[in-house]
């Protein structure tokens, strides 16, 4: 028991630390709220009015696939550093986690994460992201057409 000693030490120090943070930075922090303060802030540019519609699914699908690999990367890394002392066991654990992680990416690519095709919803003049394709999106390299907007 006495060799779990300084691990409990470090626990009670690192909570000690986290909770005198918290309680000394509600304490001490400034309060003077003013409009400037509360406003959202986008890259120093001051907006004057809302975004014409929200972020499509799409932005979050590709999100998610970033997470997806990095997840992967995270898990495959120490895995490769100790394979052959896991033996089997290891690489049936790696077999459920690689099966599991394309399942995860089967579902980001059926539900259209790399898909930059047309926009289902809302097709019409209206909407300036109806034409977009692939072709007008992705500036070919060498190419000296213009695409389109």
């Amino acid at each position: 028991m006495i060799q779990y000693l300084p691990i409990l030490v470090l626990l009670v120090l690192a909570t000690l630390f986290a909770g005198l943070s918290i309680i000394g930075s509600v304490l001490m922090a400034p309060r003077k709220p003013n409009p400037a303060k509360s406003a959202p802030y986008e890259c120093g540019i001051i907006s004057s009015n809302e975004p014409p519609e929200r972020f499509p699914v799409r932005f979050f699908l590709v999100a998610m696939i970033f997470v997806v690999f990095d997840i992967e990367i995270i898990f495959i890394y120490p895995y490769a550093v100790i394979a052959r002392s896991l033996g089997t066991f290891g690489v049936v654990e790696m077999l459920v986690f690689g099966v599991t992680m394309f399942v995860a990416f089967l579902y980001l690519v059926s539900n259209g994460a790399l898909n930059w095709g047309r926009i289902k919803k809302g097709k019409g003049e209206d909407n300036p992201y109806a034409l977009r394709t692939t072709s007008s999106t992705i500036r070919r390299v060498g190419s000296n057409e213009k695409t389109a907007a």
